[in-house]
């Protein structure tokens, strides 16, 4: 009789452990939400007044840039930016918030922009290489020519500035 109710007992243990692998499988697929770079500070960045403040004083109340302008105006970056990832797919950028600071000669503020995802640019990367003399080695070539004893022919090369002779 009692054989009857085994597979009754078997059938709930494997419906529970379905469950389970079922929950786990959802635990695993919780988006993860990343918040990256500069916390913004509204009270903060408020409190900076251009024409008044200085770097330091800047550099006081927001921290260090993000990053700074490296042609043109003395600008420094403040980048946030919140991310979110699903199990292991490629993170998707939520949000992303620039706010830039702007300085004079002197070193005072002269102007606080804030930027937002939207005014963005997608920039296309140039995947061209540029050619170069010569020929690459392979790995073993390379270990070849780097074996200690052995003596390695130099390569001639030509000057340009030498009218086409041979570098001394």
């Amino acid at each position: 009789m009692q054989f009857n109710h085994l597979p009754l007992k078997m059938l709930g243990a494997t419906v529970k452990m379905m469950g389970l692998a079922a929950i786990a499988i959802l635990i695993a697929c919780t988006p993860v939400i990343n918040q990256r770079g500069y916390l913004a500070d509204p009270i903060q960045e408020s409190a900076i007044k251009p024409g008044t403040d200085t770097k330091t004083s800047v550099q006081d109340r927001l921290g260090y840039a993000s990053t700074t302008a490296t042609f043109g105006t003395d600008s420094w970056y403040y980048i946030s930016s919140v991310e979110k990832q699903v199990a292991f797919f490629t993170p998707t950028v939520q949000s992303r918030s620039i706010l830039a600071v702007h300085f004079d000669k002197d070193g005072k503020v002269t102007d606080l922009r804030h930027f937002s995802l939207r005014e963005g640019h997608v920039v296309a990367l140039e995947t061209r290489e540029t050619p170069s003399r010569g020929r690459e080695l392979t790995f073993l070539q390379q270990l070849l020519n780097a074996t200690p004893g052995s003596s390695a022919t130099p390569i001639q090369q030509s000057n340009p500035g030498n009218g086409g002779g041979p570098v001394p």
